[in-house]
């Protein structure tokens, strides 16, 4: 595979940022097969496309997948 451009990539702090998930949610979404990452050769890290996380954030817009904020335990046993 040719090397990509790379201002059309983000890696994956940038991608989960983009997103608004984790990096650990992007890493398992891409062991799932659910959102494709290229692999830099030597690194080995990952880079997410500019256009396929744009894709997919419309996916998450249209409520097929929302990323969901979550409460610390600390904040959560406040409210119990």
């Amino acid at each position: 595979m040719a090397s990509p451009n790379l201002k059309n990539y983000l890696t994956v702090s940038q991608a989960a940022k983009f997103l608004g998930v984790s990096p650990n949610t992007l890493r398992n979404w891409d062991k799932a097969g659910k959102l494709k990452a290229y692999r830099q050769p030597i690194s080995g890290y990952r880079l997410y496309q500019k256009s396929e996380l744009a894709r997919s954030l419309k996916r998450l817009a249209k409520g097929k997948r929302l990323p969901v904020g979550y409460l610390s335990a600390r904040r959560l046993r406040a409210k119990i």
